[in-house]
């Protein structure tokens, strides 16, 4: 690029890397903090909130089943943050509105399941919208993935991180 600066008339600049805190906040250190659970130190890194976006798969409707429906989302293309419940704004980019919910990013333990899945409850919604583009921002880690005894125990442990989100995520 320095070469043909004069030719093609343009200047190569060379940014200094971005510093906070004596350390240089590069995509490896972001990567290391959602790793480990530390997203409020990501999010103020980036300047943002982490996002995932993806198009909502349909699951084997076990929120459903339960009475928490998810949009699924599959993390294959993503930087997996560490597993547990979050805190979210979601946005449905098909009508581009905004709406507030929970997310589970991980394995699903009480159902034995294995792959690593994004499961998002949007409050106060029930329309069907399998196969539509969401944007979630992950506004606070709740709390880490944990296998239930019954489904019982889990469906009191949702309704509990329900009420917390609802209180943060205002």
């Amino acid at each position: 690029l320095q070469i043909n600066q004069k030719k093609y008339n343009y200047k190569v600049i060379k940014p200094s890397p971005l510093k906070i805190k004596k350390k240089i906040v590069s995509s490896s250190l972001i990567r290391k903090l959602l790793k480990n659970g530390e997203l409020k130190i990501a999010n103020r890194y980036l300047n943002r909130l982490w996002t995932v976006e993806g198009i909502i798969e349909k699951g084997r409707q076990l929120g459903n089943t339960i009475g928490f429906p998810t949009c699924n989302i599959d993390m294959q293309d993503y930087v997996i943050a560490k597993l547990g419940v979050y805190a979210v704004k979601v946005n449905l980019i098909a009508n581009n509105k905004n709406y507030r919910g929970i997310a589970n990013l991980g394995i699903r333990p009480t159902f034995s399941q294995k792959k690593i899945l994004l499961e998002v409850n949007i409050f106060n919604f029930n329309k069907k919208i399998y196969g539509k583009i969401i944007r979630i921002e992950f506004v606070r880690y709740i709390r880490g993935e944990k296998k239930f005894n019954s489904v019982n125990s889990l469906k009191k442990q949702i309704k509990l991180d329900i009420y917390k989100v609802k209180k943060i995520n205002k």
